[in-house]
């Protein structure tokens, strides 16, 4: 275990390899879960600000549950996430013409429509964040492909070593800064050798 600042870090996150491979697992990660891709309290603001702007990207059906359930909804679980079609793919999710599930939100910012990327949550995947229940500040950060939709980016990532935390430089530094990446690397190497 890894620590910097308020972060308990698994070792994972340096040791592993990981690079996504879209070609073979089609962004299943969208679209195969027990709920909605998690949100922080903030970026329900985000997507309270940005929908109608989010919205052209967006299937028919996904728009259908936005308007049915909302643009977020509270999971037991997990808290806040987004809503799901049919308890599948998100609802803000659409397939591109190979079949890759890309994100709207995504989308939009790409084309400089919205300055905000995406959920977190899914800028760090296959990093997850669990919030400590005895301390607010603290937060555990866990590498946890999923076993069989994420076994073509293990593999991928190994044959380029890529360590997991590398693959996710921007949106660590998104989630904690700079600092914290830099501290995170320096501890990597110093690991290794």
């Amino acid at each position: 275990m890894i620590v910097i600042d308020n972060a308990l870090i698994s070792d994972e996150v340096i040791s592993e390899q990981f690079v996504c491979d879209l070609s073979k697992c089609k962004g299943a990660c969208c679209e195969d879960g027990d709920a909605g891709a998690p949100l922080e309290e903030n970026e329900l603001k985000e997507l309270d600000n940005y929908y109608e702007i989010v919205k052209e990207y967006m299937t028919p059906e996904g728009i259908a549950e936005i308007e049915k359930q909302g643009k977020y909804v509270f999971d037991e679980n997990f808290g806040w996430v987004t809503p799901t079609v049919n308890q599948a793919i998100c609802a803000y999710g659409f397939r591109d013409e190979k079949g890759i599930v890309k994100c709207a939100i995504e989308q939009a910012y790409n084309d400089k429509k919205v300055n905000w990327k995406k959920p977190i949550s899914c800028h760090l995947f296959p990093i997850k964040i669990q919030k400590s229940k005895q301390d607010e500040d603290l937060e555990y950060v866990n590498y946890e492909p999923r076993e069989d939709l994420c076994k073509a980016a293990c593999k991928l990532g190994k044959s380029l070593k890529v360590p997991v935390y590398k693959f996710l430089k921007d949106s660590i530094i998104r989630k904690y800064g700079e600092q914290f990446y830099d501290s995170l690397d320096a501890t990597a190497q110093h690991l290794r050798k």
